[in-house]
């Protein structure tokens, strides 16, 4: 039987990304960043790749998510970040980075 070859070393480290439960569920205790009438109410810890640690099949580090309704959550991806970003003329860097100083578990943890 013909063995698989090891595919070779690119050199590359994974860093491993930070997870906290505790900063996602704070991060869902918040209203939803877009605020109109087409929010469902969910909220969900959205991550943002464009800017963080994530990559092409990496989630990013959950420091780098936003509270968005499952309807703009479902948006964010469909669009694409930056024509959302666009859309309703928000940073979600700048609201990640301003929920991640003021989140509890975060400074408990870091």
């Amino acid at each position: 039987m013909i063995r698989r070859r090891k595919p070779p070393k690119s050199g590359i480290r994974e860093v491993p990304q930070t997870r906290s439960r505790a900063h996602l569920q704070w991060v869902r205790g918040h209203a939803c960043a877009i605020d109109n009438d087409q929010c469902d109410g969910r909220i969900e810890a959205a991550h943002i790749r464009i800017g963080t640690d994530g990559g092409m099949g990496v989630k990013p580090s959950d420091i780098y998510t936003i509270p968005l309704c499952h309807y703009h959550h479902d948006q964010q991806h469909r669009l694409g970040e930056r024509s959302f970003e666009a859309q309703h003329k928000i940073s979600m860097l700048r609201i990640a980075e301003d929920l991640v100083r003021r989140s509890p578990s975060v400074r408990e943890e870091g």
